[in-house]
């Protein structure tokens, strides 16, 4: 696939006047701290025969919908006395024009195992000339079919933020109103008051641990790393496709002697967490982790429309031998009661209070975010669920998406749940793999309850 650009331009707000006392900037909150720094990026296909809409059309649209999510149009600065801030300066969006001569179905963005020439549907997002926090791309094929290819830096919306935003453009392209606005709040303090004073946290046994989960203690600077087997190997994305009707007998099966079944999500992440752990070949003495992203708008009586990160993580963890010597409940179990623990409203108030402490400033912690920003994540697993965003309601006036998929992530380990194209209750997991462990993988993906006996 040879995609030319056309032209590339900056769309600011269709309106520029700032509500009133509106600051120049707004700082990162403790939550958008400790999350990912990066842009993170998704292609949208929207297939002929269904008229594509003109880029000017998307362009209006998009102006509106920036003149609400103020923060998406300004830009990430460092400010000598809070660190990171968000300027409030309607820099716009990165929009980009580009085409292909050939037909989407050609290209086959919807094929089994994602291909690096989808990287191509969006900007380089690692060039660092990229200061604009959304980047989009339209880009064209001969048959009339459009992608979008759009990134947000992650530093300033998480998923569910990103989702209305999406669906706010798609009806301000229509010429509807966007909905509810953005809940913003100037002053974070505001909205995420810790309970504890800065000098007297140190005195107190927090019922949480932060400094292991959110948090860690970066080792002393080092050389380089040489190179290991597991750098030079081949990773391959995968994308697995389970039907509404294999989900519901996994369920059944798996949530046999419970008064309530597993959840879809619960019950897809252990089959992928037990299929990866034994395509990889672990020993079973080994520690497997998996990072799920934790939603706590509910949690801390925050609306749905809070536009900016409201994230936390559980850290569901097994002995290897564990994890494939017991059934399939075992690990749909540890799953749920590390998400119910973190989803306390307790959890979310105890992580305010020790990330407002000055603790982390003066241990020098860091975001254990961080740690996972690395090509190879064995023996751990990290899962990004789209299963409850809106993405599939965005329509710019020619209907919604044909297919929705994350850009091309080869990082092993990182695996995307998405609601399948198929729109009939199905899930897509994008699964990045070793080459060599593939087959395995594929092997006994599919099996149900399939597990090591003694």
């Amino acid at each position: 696939m040879e995609v030319h650009v056309l032209s590339s331009k900056l769309v600011k707000p269709a309106s520029t006047k700032l509500a009133a006392g509106a600051p120049e900037y707004i700082p990162l909150s403790v939550f958008d701290k400790v999350t990912y720094q990066m842009h993170m990026a998704m292609i949208f296909a929207f297939a002929a025969p269904a008229p594509a809409p003109t880029a000017a059309a998307l362009e209006k649209g998009l102006a509106a919908a920036l003149s609400e999510y103020r923060t998406l149009a300004g830009q990430l600065v460092r400010n000598r006395s809070e660190g990171p801030v968000m300027l409030l300066n309607d820099r716009g969006a990165r929009v980009v024009e580009a085409c292909v001569d050939a037909d989407m179905v050609d290209v086959d963005v919807a094929q089994p195992n994602p291909k690096p020439e989808l990287l191509q549907l969006l900007l380089d997002l690692e060039e660092e000339a990229i200061k604009e926090v959304v980047v989009v791309q339209l880009t064209r094929f001969r048959c009339g079919s459009l992608a979008v290819g759009f990134a947000r830096n992650h530093a300033v919306a998480d998923g569910r933020a990103t989702s209305n935003f999406l669906v706010a453009w798609g009806r301000a392209t229509r010429g509807l109103t966007m909905g509810l606005p953005p809940m913003y709040k100037y002053n974070h303090l505001d909205l995420f008051q810790p309970r504890l004073t800065s000098h007297c946290i140190n005195e107190l046994e927090l019922e949480f641990d932060h400094r292991n989960r959110e948090y860690y203690l970066p080792p002393p600077p080092a050389p380089a790393p040489t190179a290991t087997a597991a750098d030079k190997k081949v990773i391959v994305v995968h994308k697995a496709h389970f039907s509404k009707d294999w989900i519901a007998g996994l369920r059944d099966t798996t949530s046999q002697g419970r008064d309530r079944p597993f959840t879809r999500f619960e019950t897809i992440l252990a089959q992928l967490w037990r299929a990866m752990t034994r395509a990889r070949g672990l020993s079973h003495d080994d520690i497997s982790t998996v990072r799920i992203s934790v939603d706590g708008r509910s949690r801390l009586g925050m609306p749905a429309e809070y536009a900016g990160n409201l994230v936390l993580w559980a850290f569901p963890r097994a002995r290897v031998s564990d994890l494939l010597g017991q059934p399939l409940s075992h690990a749909a179990q540890l799953i749920h009661d590390e998400v119910a623990r973190v989803a306390d409203p307790a959890y979310f108030r105890s992580f305010v209070d020790f990330a407002t402490s000055g603790v982390v400033e003066q241990e020098g912690l860091a975001p254990s975010s961080e740690i996972n920003m690395r090509d190879v994540l064995c023996p751990d697993l990290e899962v990004h669920s789209w299963l409850t965003f809106q993405f599939y309601d965005m329509d710019f006036g020619t209907g919604t998406p044909t297919y929705v998929m994350p850009s091309y992530i080869p990082a092993e380990g990182l695996i995307f749940l998405a609601p399948s194209y198929i729109g009939d209750g199905s899930i897509d997991a994008f699964v990045p793999v070793f080459q060599d462990n593939l087959e395995a993988f594929k092997q006994c993906l599919y099996s149900i309850d399939h597990h090591d006996k003694e």
